[in-house]
């Protein structure tokens, strides 16, 4: 696929780092020539340097043939502009644009063919601000994405000795949680003087403590599995009440007014180091949260702000150094879990493994959304995790025994790549209005089966699962390299047309 992106900033880059990888022709424009040249010298891309919104610019660049336009940079009037020029002066089918405005992303007229000529829209706040809420609400989890329209979850979670199914076999964990359809599906084990590898899950595999687990679950029954593994017996239940927030732009902003909406349930306190925004803060929270001037590195403001009973202390602000030295504060201080947002790559990978119990790259929690749309066959989400490295992905079987090499078939018949696991199959779920390919995390899903005949059915499959037409197949793949085989394996044949 030809693919033309707007903006080499760490959006872009992340972008088209991760589309290379899967045989992607990448163009990528920027007013920035030192950025490019950049670019150009560390990946195998083209880089075109202009003012994106110019029709002269982007057919040097090669709009008339190109399949899909990501504008991402940094300024919501650039990336709409340069998407209605996309449309009406090149045709270019697939046009996805970066959107910071709230004001904006809320008006859907705009965001449509009839306006800007949007095809989908995306806001990168937004997604870390679905990606945070859910560890809030799993206060156990290290990540959770969902799928399949809400009714399946994946969540990595880190084993603690003593927890109830720490120490069991694979084949034991379903066996010791009956209540819900359950399936781990990588396990990632600590090695002396070298990074975490990929344990190969087989049945006869134990759960070592301190392994990072990645289970797939019903949404219904997550909290109680993601307890079971990191969870000691007897040991009570810790749900997050106090949060501390270091940062105060628009994702710390969003967060806090998010979490104080419409409960008292939690105490957030915001650290912000310029006076100016600390006033605008204050004048656009809600008098429950506590907006602090100051600097959250500094030890003594730490302490005096009781950090020892906060429950999850998130460092968001736009320096990666910042952010990593904050949450090691607070950890050593006592704070009961620490995030940090990193957007350095090489940060982020040093990280792992450290005191700061999760690092979290604003580019891959927004990756997915436009996965999703560069996927062949019916791909329905993709979520990158290990920081790029794995993924996973829920795609719907389409076709009839003829037309498909997996519709009619067993489960343990299927050709998948090694260590490739189908960990959950969704069946009977409705057909959306359109296609959902955005990635991004499932609305609640109150009300959506009211016109279905009978509730979907989550599945655990075994090697005899045969399975059905429109079955919502969750896979796991290591290595996100192996995903063409299983699109081809997915795609039907020319005669289901």
């Amino acid at each position: 696929m030809k693919i033309l992106i707007l903006g080499a900033g760490r959006v872009g880059e992340s972008v088209a780092e991760s589309l290379l990888g899967e045989k992607n022709d990448i163009t990528v424009i920027d007013t920035d020539g030192v950025r490019l040249r950049d670019l150009e010298a560390r990946f195998d891309l083209r880089g075109v340097v202009g003012n994106g919104i110019s029709p002269d610019v982007l057919a040097e660049a090669g709009a008339a043939d190109t399949d899909m336009l990501i504008a991402c940079t940094s300024q919501d009037e650039t990336n709409l502009v340069a998407c209605k020029v996309a449309q009406v002066v090149f045709n270019i089918p697939t046009r996805i644009v970066r959107v910071r405005s709230m004001a904006l992303k809320n008006q859907p007229a705009l965001l449509e063919e009839g306006g800007f000529g949007v095809t989908h829209a995306f806001c990168p706040e937004e997604a870390l601000m679905g990606y945070i809420g859910k560890l809030v609400r799993y206060p156990e989890a290290l990540q959770v994405r969902e799928f399949a329209q809400g009714y399946a979850a994946l969540a990595s979670v880190r084993a603690r000795g003593g927890a109830p199914l720490v120490g069991l076999s694979v084949a034991d964990v379903q066996q010791n949680l009956p209540q819900g359809a359950v399936r781990v599906v990588g396990i990632y084990r600590r090695f002396h003087h070298e990074a975490d590898r990929l344990v190969s899950v087989e049945g006869s595999t134990r759960i070592e403590p301190g392994d990072e687990v990645f289970v797939l679950s019903d949404k219904e029954h997550l909290g109680d599995v993601l307890a079971a593994f990191n969870r000691q017996v007897g040991e009570l239940e810790q749900p997050v009440r106090r949060v501390m927030v270091a940062g105060g732009g628009r994702v710390g902003m969003r967060l806090a007014r998010s979490l104080t909406k419409d409960s008292k349930r939690f105490q957030v306190k915001i650290i912000e180091k310029h006076e100016s925004r600390c006033v605008y803060l204050a004048s656009r929270l809600s008098s429950d949260v506590l907006v602090l001037r100051g600097d959250a590195t500094d030890e003594n403001l730490m302490e005096e702000e009781n950090v020892e009973d906060v429950d999850l202390f998130i460092a968001i602000t736009d320096d990666d150094e910042d952010n990593i030295m904050s949450c090691l504060l607070a950890k050593k201080l006592g704070a009961t879990r620490v995030l940090a947002l990193i957007n350095r790559r090489t940060y982020a990978d040093l990280m792992h493994g450290t005191q700061i119990d999760i690092a979290l790259s604003p580019a891959q929690a927004t990756l997915g959304e436009l996965l999703a749309y560069v996927r062949q066959g019916d791909v329905q989400a993709v979520h990158s995790l290990r920081r790029g490295v794995a993924e996973a992905i829920e795609i719907v079987a389409r076709g009839d025994a003829k037309t498909s090499r997996v519709v009619g078939k067993r489960v343990g018949s299927l050709r998948l790549p090694h260590d490739v696991h189908i960990g959950m199959i969704v069946r009977g779920l409705p057909e959306p209005d359109a296609r959902n390919t955005n990635g991004s995390e499932a609305p609640e899903r109150e009300g959506q089966a009211a016109d279905a005949k009978e509730p979907p059915q989550v599945i655990v499959p075994t090697s005899g699962t045969i399975i059905q037409s429109n079955d919502h197949v969750i896979l796991f793949l290591p290595n996100k390299r192996l995903v063409h085989e299983v699109e081809s394996l997915f795609r039907v044949g020319v005669t289901f047309f």
